[in-house]
């Protein structure tokens, strides 16, 4: 057994937790896998990835049981993330992005917004998280994509762009101004958005670097008219919904690149044990054994600190953010060095797409610049040092 199965093997999981998560790597290794490379080289979306999840009746999983759900520890929902990314990235991040989409709604909205929408995804449906702009990224308090409020209902004006899942979702969590209230930061506010309500409509799909199988679209609000009764709290809890949201997906993040990261070590390793140069195997050259234990160093310290932000989570922890931070912004450079590596251990091969970690660098990427960039992270990280 190595430091990565003894990790593994000391996370604490209830019986129906641990059964769950067994028929969730078998589907990762069995379908998830097999069919990854197609999907990256297809760009096609994976629907029948989804309907081997959703017969799992995973998304339950982060629900109540009260809206139709079986909900499960923060944890164990980590762990399905990085067991799917693991597999394939982009339907690891399709996957999550209904978490990050729904815990808002879970956390702050009223029990007659649960029992309408909250069934929807827990029998199989997608949602999808709307706050990024083309003028407002790392800094989500740019945003000009207006609310108006006219009766029973709210006028929905703007653009968002980089919207995970937005071709296909059925319920989209949108982040706006409030257009009574004057105060920039104070106004914003946020609003479910139901699939084929009238105004909303769904523009170019990006034609991306790296998890290339999963929906990242452009989407506009024209005069779009969404029932007072979808709202989010009242007028002007937009920002405190958003941080509270971004806390609970970033560690969604930062399992989403270890997963990456986990599958970049694991061919590694492989092909090194394999692969022979001047009669030896590349696993006997010291350079390569250092390499190799820098690796898995920062790996397995990674891992143990997503575990460690789990239970706070767990725990009911609610002033975590900057350990989200660390978690996310660290995670998410190693998956980027330890695939970049992949590809260097690998050679001419590694550059190649016959090769797993030519796909595996792709995908870690993203998850450098999306939940805040690490430039943001890091800002953050250092100001919580500051004395006042």
């Amino acid at each position: 057994m190595n430091v990565f199965d003894r990790l593994d093997a000391s996370l604490v999981f209830t019986t129906e937790e641990r059964l769950l998560l067994d028929a969730v790597r078998a589907v990762a290794r069995d379908h998830v896998a097999p069919s990854a490379a197609e999907h990256d080289r297809s760009g096609v979306f994976p629907f029948d990835n989804l309907a081997r999840i959703n017969a799992l009746g995973l998304n339950a999983m982060f629900i109540p049981e009260a809206f139709g759900g079986a909900q499960l520890s923060y944890m164990a929902y980590l762990e399905c993330v990085r067991e799917l990314s693991r597999a394939c990235a982009s339907t690891g991040v399709i996957w999550a992005t209904n978490f990050h989409a729904m815990k808002p709604l879970i956390d702050f909205g009223s029990d007659e917004q649960k029992r309408r929408l909250l069934p929807v995804i827990a029998e199989g449906g997608l949602a999808s998280l709307v706050i990024t702009e083309p003028a407002a990224g790392s800094d989500a308090t740019g945003m000009t994509t207006a609310f108006r409020p006219d009766g029973d209902h709210i006028v929905v004006n703007g653009a968002k762009t980089f919207i995970t899942n937005g071709a296909h979702a059925d319920l989209y969590l949108v982040f706006g101004k409030w257009s009574e209230i004057a105060d920039s930061r104070g106004s914003i506010s946020a609003v479910v958005i139901e699939r084929g309500t009238p105004g909303l409509t769904v523009g170019r799909e990006e034609d991306k670097m790296g998890l290339r199988a999963s929906s990242t679209a452009a989407l506009s609000f024209d005069d779009c008219r969404v029932t007072r009764a979808n709202l989010l709290g009242e007028p002007g809890d937009g920002l405190r919904i958003l941080l509270a949201s971004l806390n609970k997906s970033r560690p969604s993040v930062a399992a989403h690149a270890l997963g990456i990261a986990r599958a970049g070590f694991e061919d590694a390793v492989a092909y090194i044990n394999e692969r022979r140069q001047s009669g030896r195997r590349i696993v006997e050259f010291q350079g390569i054994q250092f390499m190799l234990a820098d690796m898995a160093a920062e790996l397995a310290q990674c891992e143990a600190w997503l575990w460690h932000v789990a239970r706070l989570v767990d725990a009911g922890a609610t002033d975590f953010g900057i350990e989200a931070s660390m978690l996310k912004m660290r995670a998410s450079d190693l998956a980027m060095r330890i695939t970049t590596d992949a590809v260097q251990l690998h050679g001419g091969y590694g550059y190649c797409k016959d090769y797993r970690v030519e796909r595996l660098m792709r995908d870690a990427k993203i998850t450098q610049i999306w939940e805040g960039t690490n430039q943001i992270h890091r800002q953050l990280i250092g100001r919580s040092f500051m004395r006042k």
